[in-house]
Parts: C-alpha cells; structure tokens; sequence
C-alpha cells in the first residue's frame, strides 16, 4: 500500500531481539536484586510492625517513631 509514494509500513530486517538480549538480561538481574532487598527490608526489626508491611503480624506493637 502506497500512501503519496511513501510505504508507511515496510518491514526491514534488521535484528531487534539479539543485540537487546544483554539489557533484558540485565533488567532481569537488577528485579532479582531489588526483590530480595524488598523481601530482607519487610523482614527487619525496624519494619516488622509497621502497618505498611504486608507481613506484618496483627495486633503488633506500633512503630515508634
């Protein structure tokens, strides 16, 4: 389809996938690390009652701030 001599929508071959795999690889390995970091965080002393904490027990002493 030819839009004023111009084909909006051709496809190139140009590899997409293969020289991004080491970025997705990367952002993988940066979720891995700032999950177990988030997972230590809600199991510390400093954060075990905080009523943010999705772990936190009911009925727990309050935070002192």
């Amino acid at each position: 389809m030819s839009w004023l001599g111009v084909t909006p929508l051709k496809k190139f071959p140009a590899p997409v996938l293969k020289p991004m795999a080491p970025f997705f690889a990367a952002g993988l390995i940066i979720a891995y690390g700032i999950n177990s970091l988030q997972n230590a965080a809600m199991q510390s002393d400093e954060w075990k009652n905080d009523p943010r904490n999705p772990l936190a027990k009911k009925g727990g002493a309050p935070a002192a701030h």
